[in-house]
């Protein structure tokens, strides 16, 4: 069943190499892709793969900037080794502000 309340969590942002590790994502990994996890040790985005988290932002900063937008994650949304990952709206930025006007 879907939230009804808006949820956040903190999160941290791996390094794209780990991420596409052959353990982890296997090379699947862009350059206009973040790779993230839960800041706390076993949390992580619940139903992400299949109820409602996909296109929500990933937000940074004291004024809350977005920095990409949630795309996908593994089968099992606590699975270690298959992070979530986002599109980076930072590296779509010239896009989006010309798509925008």
């Amino acid at each position: 069943e879907l939230s009804s309340t808006l949820q956040e969590m903190e999160v941290e942002v791996l390094d794209t190499r780990m991420c596409n590790n052959s353990r982890f994502w296997n090379g699947e990994i862009a350059p206009t892709m973040i790779c993230f996890q839960g800041r706390h040790r076993g949390s992580a985005p619940t139903k992400v793969r299949s109820r409602g988290d996909s296109g929500s932002p990933l937000v940074c900063g004291k004024r809350a900037a977005v920095a990409g937008v949630m795309s996908f994650s593994g089968k099992k949304a606590t699975d270690p080794f298959k992070p979530p990952v986002a599109t980076s709206a930072v590296k779509h930025k010239k896009w989006i502000r010309k798509t925008l006007r």
